[in-house]
């Protein structure tokens, strides 16, 4: 039974299907068996006792499902009566429900009386048409009719010696005749006397004709009732429906032997046809709809290849509720240029792309990382152009080596900057820094809209006060640190986002509520801001650290096999000794820290600015194959 509702196509997390199952407790191991074959229905059931009312429900909402499917299979059309079903006008009378199944129960009965009647005319034929009136007199005269068939070979014109007799039909292989005596007149043949027809050929044939008259009035009726299949579709949902919700608040008293089993299960929006049709198969009651954030539906993420590489993050931290966002189209290129900065070194990311390109070909066999040849190819490749960019390949300066061209070290971000009124800082820290800040202001955003969808602008109205705060300052900023607009006019601008996000931040930020209170909670709001956003972007300076860290330590090991380095050939040993021993521990360490700390700051400063909670199920459906 169906019930549908227009949807919403919202990217990212896959829109389910709510679907409620209702069956008897001793069905549901074969349903069960038969979810598992379409693979695609996550489940999850209880089991209720039966008293009155749920099992008047039931079974009141069974009988619309077995007159629905009946009738949606029904087609007269080639029908032998087909004429005369057309020309029938037999109404539906009543509840269409009661109507079909007395239409049905008649025409059983109708189907029952047409074969019996049917061997009767064939029975009765070879007496042909008389009148049974008149012969039934006789016996007012004394006089007894009896009737006879027999083989033609042992039919002998001598027995009209006996006694008179009448042959009514030979057809040559069986002779019917009949004799008439006086009821005490004594005469014997050699055959047996057979019963008396019941009736006449006429008499049989006008029988048939009634029975196919009723025959098609009730078929002419069945196909009236297909107009009311929407409005018996709606009754058995609402039914479903009632019963659903009375299993959900009531606790059944004086339960009958059998139970109820109540499945609730959710399935991917686009396998409803193929659903549909499996269900209708079953011959299972169930009510579908449109799943809901009330219903909290498991979550199935739908992004592309690039993306769906760094699900495992999502899935590590905790799955989106349904009304939530999918953090991971976010969290993907961040992630990769946090640990490409992390490991800062073009060298080990030709290694993570060797590594998982064999990985993926099934030339290498680690089991810690079956299934993740893609994502560390993908690392490797970041790692190999953001290490370039930042100069250093296995712990050599790039920027100083005289081997490579001169356009390629024009694309490198390497050494210091001399900052007015600040002093020099190392422009690999400052970038650090500004990701970090572009990041939280990633998150804020992204708060501010998804809050915004989910509860509605009025409960938003603070964190769109800061988000005009801090990231039209920045803007603001950037504009005057470019002289792109004049000083008069970056003062109008910053009055303007100051006076806007004071007034959202401070007294509109909870309408309704006493102005006081709120200025209150928005100074409360303003310390935990400052101090928060300040350590959320100084966090960021890890990016910087951990990578200097990793080329120092590689650039030491360098050095130490150049050390050991002389002319003699056996010097050659231990310097690739030690280069190699010194880089494999090296990217070791530094992949370890690239690994944690970008998943650090993702989980712990975009998804807390953010607004992520997390808190969802992963989808999960009853299938026969898991590696699916």
């Amino acid at each position: 039974m169906l019930l549908k509702k227009k949807r919403r196509n919202d990217a990212m997390i896959t829109k389910m299907t709510k679907y409620s199952f209702v069956l008897l407790t001793g069905e549901k191991e074969g349903f069960l068996e038969q979810l598992q074959e379409l693979g695609v229905v996550d489940i999850t059931r209880s089991v209720k006792p039966i008293d009155a009312d749920s099992s008047e429900m039931f079974h009141k909402a069974e009988r619309a499902r077995k007159t629905l499917e009946f009738l949606e299979g029904i087609d007269y059309s080639k029908d032998v009566d087909a004429e005369a079903i057309a020309k029938a006008t037999t109404a539906v009378e009543g509840d269409p429900v009661d109507f079909v199944e007395q239409c049905r129960a008649r025409l059983h009965e109708l189907h029952t009386a047409l074969t019996a009647t049917q061997k009767q005319a064939y029975a009765v034929l070879p007496w042909g048409d008389y009148d049974k009136a008149a012969i039934d007199s006789l016996a007012d005269h004394g006089y007894k009719v009896r009737y006879y068939c027999v083989d033609s070979r042992r039919f002998d014109p001598a027995w009209a010696e006996i006694c008179p007799l009448q042959v009514v039909e030979d057809n040559g292989k069986k002779t019917w005749f009949v004799t008439v005596a006086p009821k005490d007149g004594e005469y014997s043949f050699p055959v047996n006397e057979t019963n008396a027809p019941v009736c006449t050929y006429a008499d049989a044939v006008l029988d048939i004709a009634r029975i196919k008259s009723g025959i098609a009035d009730c078929k002419a009726g069945l196909l009236n009732a297909k107009d009311y299949i929407p409005a018996i579709k709606e009754s058995c949902n609402n039914d479903l429906v009632e019963l659903d919700r009375y299993l959900a608040d009531n606790v059944a008293a004086g339960a009958a032997e059998d139970m109820l089993t109540v499945f609730t299960g959710f399935a991917p929006c686009e396998h409803d046809s193929e659903l549909e049709e499996a269900f209708e198969k079953i011959g299972v009651l169930y009510v579908k709809e449109e799943a809901g954030q009330e219903d909290n539906p498991p979550i199935k993420l739908r992004n592309n290849w690039f993306t769906r590489q760094f699900e495992c993050f999502t899935e590590m931290y905790g799955m989106p509720v349904y009304s939530e966002f999918d953090p991971t189209p976010i969290l993907a290129p961040f992630y990769l240029l946090f640990f490409a900065m992390c490991l800062g070194d073009a060298g080990y990311g030709i290694i993570l792309l060797l590594f998982g390109l064999m990985l993926n070909k099934g030339w290498l066999k680690v089991g810690m990382f079956d299934g993740l040849g893609n994502i560390i190819s993908l690392l490797g490749a970041g790692t190999m152009v953001v290490g370039t960019v930042l100069g250093t390949f296995f712990g050599i300066g790039l920027h100083d080596a005289s081997w490579v061209p001169e356009w390629l070290k024009s694309c490198m971000i390497v050494g210091e900057i001399d900052i007015p009124g600040v002093g020099v800082l190392n422009i690999q820290m400052l970038l650090a820094m500004g990701i970090g800040i572009f990041h939280i202001c990633v998150a804020m955003t992204v708060k501010a809209i998804c809050y915004t969808k989910r509860y509605g602008i009025k409960e938003n109205i603070a964190t769109w006060g800061w988000l005009v705060l801090i990231v039209g300052g920045i803007l603001v900023g950037l504009l005057a640190l470019g002289k792109l607009v004049s000083p008069a006019a970056v003062k109008w601008a910053l009055i303007a986002v100051g006076v806007v996000s004071a007034l959202a931040i401070y007294i509109f930020n909870t309408p309704g509520r006493n102005p006081l209170i709120n200025v209150g909670a928005g100074l409360w709001d303003t310390y935990n801001m400052a101090t928060g956003i300040l350590g959320d972007v100084l966090s960021y300076l890890r990016l910087f650290a951990l990578g200097l860290a990793g080329g120092m330590l590689g650039q030491a090991f360098n050095n130490l096999a150049l050390s050991v380095k002389g002319d003699a050939v056996m010097t050659w040993v231990p310097f690739v000794l030690i280069l190699l021993a010194g880089h494999l521990i090296n990217i070791l360490l530094s992949s370890l820290g690239a690994f944690v700390h970008p998943m650090r700051l993702t989980f712990m400063e975009y998804f807390k600015n953010a607004g992520y909670e997390g808190k969802g199920s992963a989808y999960n459906p009853l299938t026969t194959n898991k590696e699916k």
